[in-house]
């Protein structure tokens, strides 16, 4: 990785060059794709909702309007929704990239207006976390430390939704209980899961009326019981 990425701060004017650079250049996201996600993810959620033309998602732990993307698919077919993340970079490039979504720079909580801290190798990195331990599993042996503004999921998402996303790197339990799933109701969930949580998860979501219906590598999906 080159140390220019390292040496980017959010107040400069090479760090707004380079979000115009990453989504323009680097990953063209103005050119139509069959698939953004990792692992085909999307192909699944698009069949989920294919009579659902008008959806809203949630997507936590984002990273990326278009890179390792699972709800990119359903904004190209006029879905809108949330997308929130701890880091600033990666939600000012949604702004630039899903202007008809709503971008939070927020970590979930059940408390509000604190500071915590995480860890990343850089700005625009893919692993970031606040549990800086969790990055040695990456290999990312220099990290950056930035802080975060914690916030509760309901006072940022008001109304019901239809799909679910979470990527929390390692956090997505804890992420997921925040959530009061007997009132949002999704009809489709996709969590990451590990063989740490992987226990945990299918109890918890079991427990809220979800169903396992399919795994796409460390994606898992879960459908609501009707």
């Amino acid at each position: 990785m080159s140390s220019f990425k390292k040496k980017l701060r959010f107040d400069s004017l090479f760090y707004k060059l380079y979000l115009y650079k990453n989504l323009y250049i680097k990953e063209k996201f103005f050119l139509k794709r069959k698939s953004y996600s990792q692992f085909k993810e999307d192909i699944f959620i698009q069949n989920f909702f294919k009579n659902n033309l008008d959806g809203v998602y949630v997507d936590i732990g984002c990273y990326h309007p278009i890179k390792y993307s699972n709800t990119a698919l359903l904004y190209n077919r006029g879905w809108s929704g949330y997308n929130i993340d701890i880091n600033k970079a990666s939600i000012d490039l949604f702004k630039i990239a899903r202007p008809n979504d709503i971008n939070l720079n927020y970590c979930l909580s059940s408390q509000v207006g604190e500071k915590v801290d995480f860890y990343a190798e850089h700005l625009f990195s893919a692993i970031n976390s606040i549990d800086i331990e969790h990055l040695k599993n990456f290999n990312v042996k220099h990290t950056i430390k930035f802080s975060v503004e914690t916030q509760k999921f309901e006072n940022l998402v008001k109304k019901k939704f239809n799909f679910l996303n979470i990527d929390c790197e390692g956090y997505d339990l804890e992420m997921i209980k925040l959530i009061n799933l007997n009132f949002y109701q999704p009809d489709l969930i996709c969590i990451e899961v590990s063989e740490k949580n992987k226990n945990n998860i299918f109890y918890y979501l079991e427990s809220m009326h979800y169903n396992f219906i399919q795994k796409n590598s460390l994606s898992y999906f879960f459908e609501r019981n009707s």
